[in-house]
């Protein structure tokens, strides 16, 4: 790669310099214009001149110095759907799909390996989606600020009303297509007062217009609606889901939205939630409320994305019974198998809230007769902000081989129960799409994972850096620092599934008790001798919400996942760990050496500067230097707080403010 080519803005597909002539061979196949048009567009992008007779025979001749190379797209209705072959010879390359996606997805999978540099004599892939669904989920709000956004404003929104750059949306699609997203919500699910009103005849035309920006390349729209809309927009009395007077409202609703985006994919739906009204707050089940809306969606073949992040968020703090991670399965779990066939059941990866460790939400293993969608945090509420780095495909890759039952793990439901993978996106209009610019790798790695749950994050990240920065043995340091980021951000933090220990406000920088006396129902309940929460059958009983084999496993001391212990038991600081050392200075380490780590990535990324473009480093350099100064101010917080809380020092002697 020419680094002096290089520019944030492209994000994975950068430039190139390849120097072969390429022929494109329609023979036949439909559904393979807009694919032949991306090959078109990615070649040129690689450095291939395209001459302009294409599209005059159905053919592509490129210019170059080296052998011909002619690609071939052929049509196959066996493949499965969404999936595509791609098959390289000496001097042909064959990729073979049964829609226009596959095509598509294969166009981008040899764009790749061409600018990886991959032999094309050594292509014989083979591949489908393991869900037929997988979505972005945009927070932006209409005024044009995103919630939980760290990356600018919306890509959509200015004041109330639509305000983009068609190209950019262009680019943005191609982007979202290229990791393999096929749906995209462009409004925030706290649904706003400019918003509410974008499944009426006032915005639907401007809606029109994005959706025909993304139909191309096969990412359908999703709308996130407001469950109380019968009474805001229609001057109902309320939103009773068993109401017929509410079911017809929502049915003409449904129906004019069709009218205007007949392949729409349908609406997502926060209800019930942080004081959005729903059907619990009229007396009615979470699958009335679902039902009655998949029930207006039915013949126009739209689908129900219904949030599972349903939870008591005004809990008395000296309540001790009350245990938020339990919520999401007493509130779902009872009505399993009630759910309509176009109802979606969206599940955050954990029982609490994008936190940098939690473990699975046991509803995955719970629902076997419900459709679910596995929720990701794309954007880094949680988890930095995308000022600290913490490439989450680790993460992400430690969910889907997470248990769920002694034999089976979340990637076994993955295409059964698990029908969809989505996430709230990281992408604001900041130039480099994500703030900071290594945060690129958490979208792509969410989309490579959404579309192929089985890859590791070490492949993921390893190709991000190569379509990024380049082909080169320098960067494997590069690849290692965005491994070992999730662990060092969780040293610095919040170690052994704490959580929580946050800025109540902006979720950024410590703050040991910021949720402790709150209203949001999570804390740590740390006192002078222990902390953590019991939530074995002696506590909350949380466990028992799994498999018996995995309640058996958390709750026993002795095989509860270590880096999981404080989320599921209840400690003093003296306790040992598996290493026999305290709890409490098991704490003081991880603090002391996450601000250690930051300072190594800070010397890493320093070692590339010759290999890097000078944008692109120095930005980068901006944003570790902000991670080091939160890191120390997490390590001194944090000590410090369970120094004084205890009186116990630490072993080692280093500096702990008093």
């Amino acid at each position: 790669m020419d680094i002096n080519k290089f520019k944030e803005y492209n994000a994975w597909l950068q430039p190139g310099i390849h120097e072969c002539e390429f022929s494109v061979d329609i023979e036949g196949a439909k559904d393979t214009e807009f694919a032949t048009n991306e090959l078109v567009h990615g070649l040129t992008r690689l450095g291939v001149e395209v001459n302009d007779s294409y599209g005059l025979d159905n053919s592509l001749q490129a210019e170059g110095d080296a052998s011909n190379i002619s690609v071939k797209y052929a049509y196959n209705a066996s493949i499965s759907p969404q999936g595509y072959s791609l098959m390289g010879e000496k001097s042909t390359v064959t990729i073979t799909a049964p829609d226009a996606a596959g095509f598509l997805y294969g166009t981008y999978e040899l764009l790749n390996a061409l600018q990886l540099g991959t032999p094309l004599s050594s292509l014989d892939v083979i591949s489908a989606p393991g869900v037929q669904r997988r979505a972005i989920n945009h927070w932006d709000n209409m005024s044009g600020k995103v919630e939980r956004g760290y990356s600018g404003n919306s890509l959509f929104f200015r004041d109330g009303r639509f305000y983009y750059d068609p190209e950019r949306i262009r680019d943005y699609a191609r982007l979202l297509a290229s990791i393999g997203i096929n749906e995209i919500c462009i409004n925030n699910v706290n649904v706003d007062e400019y918003s509410i009103k974008l499944i009426t005849s006032e915005l639907l035309p401007e809606l029109v217009k994005i959706a025909e920006i993304f139909r191309p390349f096969c990412i359908k729209l999703l709308i996130a609606i407001d469950f109380e809309s019968p009474v805001k927009l229609g001057g109902l009395k309320d939103a009773d889901p068993l109401d017929k007077s509410v079911f017809s409202w929502w049915e003409e609703a449904a129906d004019l939205v069709y009218s205007y985006i007949p392949d729409l994919a349908g609406f997502v739906v926060k209800a019930d939630s942080e004081f959005r009204g729903g059907p619990a707050s009229l007396g009615r089940t979470q699958a009335d409320g679902a039902n009655m809306l998949a029930a207006a969606l039915k013949k126009h073949s739209g689908i129900v994305y219904w949030r599972c992040f349903v939870y008591n968020c005004t809990q008395d703090w000296r309540d001790t019974k009350t245990d938020r991670p339990k919520a999401a399965y007493d509130n779902f779990y009872p009505l399993d198998g009630t759910y309509h066939d176009n109802v979606i059941l969206q599940v955050k990866n954990g029982p609490v809230d994008f936190q940098i460790r939690e473990p699975i939400s046991p509803l995955f293993g719970a629902m076997r007769h419900t459709a679910l969608a596995a929720e990701f945090q794309v954007t880094q509420e949680y988890t930095g902000q995308q000022i600290d780095l913490c490439a989450l495909a680790v993460l992400w890759e430690e969910f889907f081989k997470s248990p769920v039952r002694k034999d089976c793990s979340i990637n076994d439901l993955i295409g059964n129960s698990i029908v969809s993978v989505t996430a709230v996106t990281n992408t604001g209009d900041d130039e480099n799409w994500t703030g900071h610019l290594l945060a690129q790798a958490n979208i792509f790695a969410f989309g490579r994972l959404a579309y192929n749950s089985k890859l590791t994050a070490q492949e993921i990240l390893t190709q991000w850096v190569g379509l990024t920065f380049g082909i080169s043995e320098h960067f494997a340091p590069l690849v290692k620092m965005l491994m070992d980021s999730r662990a060092v951000y969780e040293k610095y933090t919040t170690p052994l599934g704490l959580g929580w220990m946050v800025n109540i406000n902006h979720h950024y920088g410590p703050s040991p008790e910021g949720y402790e006396f709150m209203k949001w129902g999570t804390y740590h309940r740390a006192n002078a001798k222990e902390i953590g929460v019991d939530r074995t059958a002696e506590g909350t009983g949380y466990t028992a919400q799994y498999d018996p084999w995995l309640d058996n496993l958390f709750s026993n001391l002795s095989t509860c996942p270590e880096e999981l212990l404080l989320f599921f038991h209840r400690l003093p600081y003296e306790y040992r760990l598996s290493g026999r050392k305290t709890l409490l200075q098991h704490i003081y380490d991880t603090h002391f050496e996450g601000v250690e780590d930051v300072n190594g990535f800070i010397s890493t990324w320093q070692s590339l500067k010759e290999f890097l473009p000078s944008g692109a480093y120095e930005s980068v350099c901006e944003r570790l230097q902000r991670q080091l100064a939160n890191a120390i101010e997490w390590c001194d917080v944090i000590n410090t707080y369970f120094h004084r809380l205890t009186g116990i020092a630490d072993e080692k002697g280093r500096k702990i403010y008093p």
